[in-house]
């Protein structure tokens, strides 16, 4: 009996034994969001979010499917943190195409359709 015991005990300080130590795990995905826009043609265009001003141009689509390369794409997409942002469009002559506050989720990319 005292054995089966002894060899329990052993059997349990093995087992306890496993895994010490600091673990640290990664996951998820980055806290980025992303905007783009579209039109009939491509067109450079300036785009104001929240008083920060980028240059782009508008990505040529006939029906927006989600399933385009987005790689190939990657100078006409604007990369924000989520959340509300105010959105104003303009082209190059500075005639505003659009103003609107869109909000975005973090890995979402959202496209905005504008009428050129």
């Amino acid at each position: 009996m005292k054995k089966v015991i002894i060899a329990l005990a052993a059997a349990l300080l093995t087992l306890a034994s496993c895994g010490v130590g600091n673990v640290s795990v990664n996951s998820g995905k980055a806290d980025k969001a992303y905007l783009s826009f579209s039109a009939a043609q491509a067109k450079d265009i300036l785009v104001t979010v929240d008083g920060k001003e980028y240059r782009t141009e508008t990505i040529r689509v006939k029906n927006w499917s989600g399933d385009k390369d987005l790689r190939s794409l990657a100078n006409s997409i604007i990369t924000l943190e989520p959340g509300t942002h105010t959105v104003v469009v303009k082209d190059i002559t500075g005639k505003e195409l659009t103003s609107q506050k869109v909000f975005i989720s973090a890995q979402e990319h959202k496209m905005i359709g504008l009428e050129l």
